[in-house]
């Protein structure tokens, strides 16, 4: 085993310990609500891990065994298990500093609205290219989860922070998946997917860690709310 089979689990654990880091450093008691968190990443991560493992069987996306430690679970890479939990804990950080700064968020209509069209956008995504698996399960699930938050979920008020924090998140998780999708460490089947990249990212991914973000943190905020009941 070489330097170069440690590269994802590094990658992993500069971004964690970054955000455990600046946390502490801020004493801004974001480690004090893993309890809200941790639930909110075990069933967003339980959900993309079967779809990971599912895509992995089917040859939509592989590994390359060159940059993993070689251990694995359910024939996926521990490091894929932790990316769900990785992304999610530096990414809901963001939005935790961002809903600090921005108590009182203004005209959250603008953002309902803007919701609405993106669920009609991403409705259009998944049906026209259903062909492509990892483009219509993707635009699939969205709709599907973000129809839910739109028209079920209380989350109106926190649209301002939650556009913002996905923008803010996007850079970091654009560099993570950038170094990935470069050396490469994971590769798709163009079979399955639109070929429009971002440097060598799938456009696909911006969907992909939309759900995953939006996921997160509608969880986090309904089970942080209801620790006041």
């Amino acid at each position: 085993m070489g330097l170069q089979n440690f590269i994802y689990a590094a990658l992993l654990a500069v971004f964690f310990f970054v955000t455990v880091g600046i946390s502490l450093k801020r004493k801004d008691g974001f480690i004090g609500k893993m309890k809200y968190l941790f639930p909110a990443m075990l069933f967003t991560g339980a959900i993309f891990i079967i779809w990971d493992i599912r895509f992995t069987e089917l040859g939509i996306w592989s590994f390359n065994p060159g940059y993993l430690l070689g251990i694995s679970l359910m024939q996926l890479p521990l490091e894929e298990w932790l990316f769900f939990f990785v992304v999610p804990f530096f990414s809901v950080y963001i939005y935790e500093v961002l809903k600090i700064r921005l108590i009182r968020s203004s005209r959250p209509n603008i953002f309902v609205v803007l919701s609405l069209v993106l669920l009609v956008v991403y409705a259009l995504v998944a049906y026209s290219y259903r062909k492509d698996l990892y483009t219509f399960f993707t635009f699939f699930l969205l709709t599907i989860y973000f129809g839910y938050t739109i028209f079920r979920n209380n989350f109106k008020k926190n649209y301002p922070k939650f556009y913002l924090s996905y923008l803010f998140a996007l850079a970091p998780f654009l560099i993570l998946r950038g170094i990935l999708t470069g050396l490469p460490v994971v590769t798709f089947n163009y079979d399955h997917i639109l070929n429009v990249f971002i440097f060598s990212i799938p456009i696909e991914d911006l969907g992909y860690f939309f759900l995953i973000h939006l996921m997160n943190i509608t969880i986090f905020e309904y089970l942080s709310v209801r620790r006041f009941y």
